[in-house]
This record gives C-alpha cells, structure tokens and sequence, in this order.
C-alpha cells in the first residue's frame, strides 16, 4: 500500500499535463459581410413578427412547442446527459451490500465403508464491499468531460433543430400565400382570357374575324385553365408541410392564408462577422464536439499509464445468526493494486491515434461550418439585394404589359386590333403576373434565409453542464 501510494503521489504532479486546450482554428473572420451596407444589430428572437401577420406568429408559437424533431431532439439530450452521469460515476468509490445464509450437508458415508448421519452446516454472513480507481492520469475526469461537452453538443444541436423548423414554417407559410396569390391571378387571367374569345367571336359572326382567330385564343385559354391544377396541388403540399411542423394531420389544419401583398417587409441588418461565432447554434455544436474530443484524447492518453485500484470487503461471519453481529464474527479485506499494460497489440495506441485523428477531423469541420456560415450570410443579404431589385423591374413589367393588353382589348372591341398582337399582350401580361407572384416570394424567402443564417430566433447562452459529482 506504502508503495502504490508513493507511486501516486508522483504521479499526481503531472496529471495537469495530460490536459489539453482546444486547438486554435486559426480562423480569418472579415471585418464586415460583403454586401452589407452596415453592421446593426442582428435579428430579434422573435424575428417572424416583423412580417405582421397574426396567422404565421400563431404557427410559429405552435412549431415550438409540439414539433416532433425538437422534441426528439429534446429526448437526445436526455440521452447525453444520462450518459454524463454514467461517464462521472467513475470518480466516485463504489459500494454495494450482500446479504447472504448458506446451508450444507456433508455425505454421511465414509472411505471404509461405513456410514453416519452426515453433518448439516448453515453459515451466516453479511458484509460491505467497496472498491475506487485512482483518477491520478485523469482519464476518468477526461472521460466526464467528454461526456459533458456531447451534452452541451446536443443543446445546441437542438437549438439548430428549432432554428431549421421556424424557417421551415415561415418557408411552407409563404409559400402557400404564394400559390394562393397565383391562383388568383390564374382566374383572373381565365377571365380576360375568356372576354377575348367572346370578342373575337363577335368578330367571326360579323366577318372580321377567321375560325384560326377563334381556335389561337381558345388554346390560350386552355393554357390557362391547365395551370390551375398544378397550382391547387402546390398550395396543398405545402398546406400538408405545415401541418407535418406543428405535429398535426392535415385534416387538423385550417389555414386563412391571404396574400403576400399584405405580408410587411422586415429590416434585417447582419451585425459584424464576429458574432456570429456565438449567434449561430450549429457552431456552437461544433465548438462542443471539438472539445469532448479534445478531452477524448486526454482519456485515451491517459490509458497508457497504470491503472491503481483500491479495493475493500468486510462484514460478519456466524454459523449463527444471534451470534452473527458480534466482534468475533467481524472479518475485513483491504487490497490495493496497481495494472500497468505491457502488450496489447497496439489497441491502446490505436485508439490514441484514433483519438487524435478524430479531434482533427472534428477541428476541420467545425472551421468549415464558421466558414460557411459566413457565405451563407453573405448568400442571403446577395439574394436580398437581386430579388429586391427584381421585384422592382417586374412591377413595371406588369404595369407596362398590362396597359398594353388593355389597349389591345380596346382595340380589339373596336375592330381595328391585329390578332397576333392581343395574343402576344395577353400572354405577355399573364406570364407578367405570375412571374411577379414568384418575386415576391423569392424576397420572402431570401429574408428568411438571411434570418436563419444569422441564428435568428436563438438566445446565445451557456448551458449549465452536467456535474456528476
């Protein structure tokens, strides 16, 4: 015991060295996103009100808190912390009581063949064993806290979950609005697609027009109403998305919609490139895997070393239980010991390597998602920017293509119109109104992209490790 005592006490100086820090990513973080103008403040938790409607705030809300991969992920975290406690449990000595009566006949016959009544044994015994690993190496610590940051790993990685389903909802929310502006603008466009014909037949019975007239305009027509089924089943699928986010079935779900003419447009500014290192949750989760393997290696360093075992077992022992409590009855063991691994075929050496390989694979991936994370910033407030602009030119598309089908229409009624010329201002105006339906909509989605980027939605905040100690 003196002996594995001094080896400890030797050992204890150099356990901080087996510690390590996590390794520098040697990152290069700008100064400033290259299509932001400025860096105010990023978006607000709640960022989905400054759409102002009620019915996607409501949906959000819902998402929150009866999403099925949040609560899955919630379960995972469950899971990560159980797993902390099982990894601490190591630190501390173990105990355990058994109880235990033994009863025992001896033959009753013997060598020269005669034979007795045998003799009938009970014995008695209750007793407490207790045993505790040495944690001079650290590899039982290094263990913990590997098992903590997977924890702290598993927060954050529900917190991306959230943030990918709020995003999500927003997305199926818009789009539905979308498939119902077009929609509308589809029966709108049957409408006048249907006026035409009336007119041109008018033509054809008064003899200004030809049946090629008549059979040009009702393809276009046609045209028309085939584009309306495709539409109904895009408004649905996505009516069904939304459903699936707030862990309903479809037949639950009644959705008001509206129009994205109504949906306001919130000012989204990015902040500096620098915060974003803690507003977005998916590095953060890296961030936590880097260090549980970081301290992963000290565990499998760690094991190279002996491993020192203090073990103890003591109790009573009676062959009679109103004698089993006494001070003659007491017995006890204590033993201490010491493993050093001598050859293993290179197992402990494999798994340090493994150890090590992983930390670095770990270390490269949490450097690509910083870096990602910044282009998908700079994506978004890009996609911003051209769809803005976009959506500019496109309104003075329609309202061009519109006065111009009107002229037509006029012209048509007073017989001086050319035909192919209302066909050409009508299809132009109603490629026009659908197109510009679909700018409104790639605006929306690329806020919601840039809010996502951003880490919209999540409080920056450190988790409460879990101590098993």
């Amino acid at each position: 015991m003196r002996a594995v005592a001094v080896v400890c006490l030797a050992a204890s100086s150099g356990a901080c060295v087996l510690t390590q820090d996590l390794p520098d990513p040697a990152l290069d973080v700008p100064t400033q996103y290259k299509y932001a103008r400025k860096a105010d403040a990023p978006p607000t938790l709640d960022w989905w009100r400054g759409f102002r409607s009620a019915e996607l705030t409501q949906l959000m809300e819902e998402a929150q808190t009866v999403n099925l991969d949040i609560a899955a992920a919630v379960a995972r975290i469950v899971e990560a912390d159980a797993q902390a406690r099982q990894a601490g449990a190591a630190l501390l000595p173990s105990l355990s009581g058994t109880g235990q009566e033994t009863y025992s006949r001896t033959s009753g016959s013997s060598s020269s063949g005669l034979t007795n009544g045998g003799r009938e044994v009970v014995n008695y015994q209750a007793s407490l064993s207790a045993s505790y690993q040495l944690d001079f190496w650290g590899q039982n610590r290094d263990a913990l806290q590997t098992a903590e940051e997977t924890a702290k790993a598993n927060r954050f990685d529900r917190d991306t979950v959230a943030l990918t389903t709020l995003a999500a909802v927003a997305n199926a929310y818009f789009q539905v609005l979308a498939s119902q502006d077009r929609l509308r603008t589809a029966q709108r466009n049957i409408a006048s697609a249907q006026r035409i014909l009336d007119a041109i037949r008018e033509r054809r019975k008064a003899g200004t027009g030809t049946d090629l007239d008549v059979a040009q305009q009702e393809s276009v027509l046609a045209n028309q109403k085939a584009l309306v089924p495709p539409l109904r089943q895009t408004l649905d699928q996505n009516a069904n998305a939304l459903a699936v986010l707030v862990s309903r079935p479809p037949e639950s779900v009644r959705l008001a919609g509206g129009s994205l003419d109504r949906i306001a447009i919130p000012r989204v500014t990015p902040g500096l490139p620098s915060e974003l290192l803690t507003q977005r949750p998916d590095i953060r989760r890296q961030e936590a895997q880097l260090a549980s393997a970081t301290a992963n290696i000290g565990n499998a360093r760690a094991q190279f070393f002996p491993s020192i075992q203090l073990t103890g077992n003591g109790g009573y022992q009676s062959s009679a239980l109103f004698s089993l409590f006494q001070p003659h009855a007491a017995f006890f063991q204590l033993v201490g010991s010491a493993t050093q691994p001598i050859f293993d075929g290179g197992k402990i050496l494999g798994n340090f390597e493994f150890a090590k390989a992983r930390q670095d694979e770990l270390l490269q991936t949490y450097r690509k998602t910083i870096v990602q994370a910044f282009t998908d910033v700079d994506n978004a407030l890009f996609s911003i920017k051209q769809t803005t602009i976009k959506l500019q030119l496109q309104r003075d598309v329609v309202n061009a293509s519109r006065r111009a089908f009107d002229l037509a229409e006029q012209q048509l009624r007073a017989g001086t119109a050319d035909i192919v010329t209302v066909l050409n201002t009508q299809l132009t105006l109603f490629q026009a109104e659908d197109t510009l339906s679909q700018a409104q909509l790639a605006r929306l989605l690329a806020i919601v992209s840039l809010c996502q980027a951003l880490g919209g939605g999540w409080e920056p905040r450190m988790e409460k490790p879990v101590n098993a100690l």
